[in-house]
């Protein structure tokens, strides 16, 4: 760390770290637990699994969920670790910014997805910790954009 940084910089910095650790935790991480009938078990679906099932059926959609879930946050995060350790230029923040925005439509997805598929009332599907996770991990990226890096 540099020596006179501020504690809420510091602190920022450190939650912008953990979440290199987090988003991983976060996309195998049960986002739903889905089943046909309410009589059958439930099978519980993540950021992974229903990637590895999207490649072998629509690798299209595969790719562009991998960029929405996988390369966007990560690659958010890890642009903002740049700045704040004076690795890269400021003028990285805005589209880093924008990449943020990117990672918050899996987000979307993810509730659509299930609102459809409660509606049409054919199987049943239950949230998972995971989906909380992201969320947070997506929310706390996009508030700690907003947190103004260290001056060096």
């Amino acid at each position: 760390m540099r020596r006179g940084m501020r504690a809420p910089a510091r602190l920022a910095r450190l939650a912008n770290l953990s979440l290199l650790i987090l988003f991983p935790v976060a996309w195998s991480a049960p986002l739903l637990r889905a089943g046909l009938l309410p009589v059958f078990g439930l099978d519980e679906i993540s950021v992974v699994s229903g990637l590895a099932t999207l490649v072998r059926t629509d690798p299209l959609l595969a790719a562009l969920v991998a960029v929405f879930a996988i390369v966007a946050p990560l690659a958010k995060v890890a642009g903002r670790a740049a700045v704040d350790a004076g690795l890269a230029p400021q003028r990285w923040l805005g589209p880093l910014h924008a990449l943020g925005r990117l990672a918050m439509a899996d987000i979307f997805l993810v509730a659509l997805y299930i609102v459809v598929a409660k509606g049409v009332g054919v199987g049943r599907i239950e949230t998972g910790w995971g989906l909380y996770l992201l969320t947070g991990c997506v929310l706390a990226s996009l508030a700690l954009s907003h947190v103004p890096p260290p001056r060096g």
